[in-house]
């Protein structure tokens, strides 16, 4: 008996960020257009197999692209287009700004905050909230389609950038929350998430995966989550969201080392993303059959 077990793969030559340095000197931010190539797809001279309106748009034509490789052999190649998102600035971020990367973490990150801020699960800054505001702007400015499906991360800040970022698509894409997309876990407080019932008030347009417990009983104040250790929760994101999600675009909202995570996890080029910027990716999870 064959045990299915899958690969994802982050696929180039479709977006500019194939040309992203891996460096902590550089940080992705969100291109015009997403960056989308104006490239010819063997799609565009085909008839699409659905009733939607001919494709115009380089991303009408990309995202019947996509469509098409779904069809070629389902049972063992999966494609789905990833908007990766970081939340807006946080307060954390900008305590980290003011102290040094090394002084953050040794010191600062351990505590909830300074006697004038607070970055216990940390909220956006006013900065932030404008840059969440301004990712609104982009679906129709560049005449971008809209995600079919919303997942965020459970922190405030990841909550707060989901309910602007997404404003104008909340009426007909309800976002869920999902554990697997939190930061790398343990010893920073900004990391450590409110109570359920806290999130189900301030909320409630959102929706919150079976099995999230009210207290925070994953953050560990002595131990910090490695990086392999993400990169598997990050697989296994993925692998949920291919098994039981049937929309072809997806928006992940979350943070810098979760999106790094991801990126291992698929086989990219682990490149820092800016606060409150938007980094497609497009992934395709294929079968390997192993005894």
């Amino acid at each position: 008996m064959t045990v299915p077990k899958w690969q994802f793969t982050a696929q180039r030559d479709y977006f500019s960020h194939d040309n992203d340095p891996e460096s902590w000197d550089f940080r992705a931010t969100t291109q015009p257009g997403l960056g989308l190539y104006d490239r010819e797809f063997p799609t565009d001279t085909k008839s699409s197999s659905t009733s939607a309106p001919k494709a115009t748009t380089k991303w009408d034509r990309f995202l019947r692209h996509v469509e098409y490789l779904n069809t070629e052999d389902p049972d063992k190649k999966q494609y789905k287009v990833f908007y990766l998102v970081r939340h807006g600035q946080g307060i954390h971020n900008v305590k980290e700004a003011e102290v040094g990367r090394l002084e953050w973490d040794r010191h600062w990150s351990k505590l909830p905050g300074d006697g004038t801020t607070t970055w216990l699960d940390a909220e956006l800054t006013p900065t932030g909230e404008q840059q969440a505001q301004d990712i609104a702007k982009i679906w129709q400015s560049d005449n971008l389609p809209a995600p079919q499906s919303i997942y965020s991360s459970p922190l405030r800040r990841a909550l707060r950038t989901t309910s602007l970022a997404f404003a104008p698509f909340l009426g007909t894409a309800r976002p869920l929350i999902k554990e697997k997309l939190r930061e790398c876990n343990g010893v920073h407080t900004c990391d450590k998430r409110s109570s359920r019932s806290w999130i189900a008030s301030a909320y409630p347009e959102f929706a919150i995966e079976g099995g999230m417990v009210d207290e925070d009983e994953l953050w560990d104040a002595e131990r910090r989550e490695e990086f392999g250790e993400h990169t598997e929760r990050s697989r296994q994101l993925l692998e949920d969201i291919f098994e039981n999600d049937e929309n072809v675009s997806i928006a992940l909202v979350a943070h810098t080392g979760s999106i790094r995570a991801i990126f291992a996890a698929t086989g990219w080029k682990k490149v820092p993303v800016a606060t409150g910027s938007v980094y497609p990716l497009l992934v395709c999870r294929s079968r390997i059959d192993v005894a």
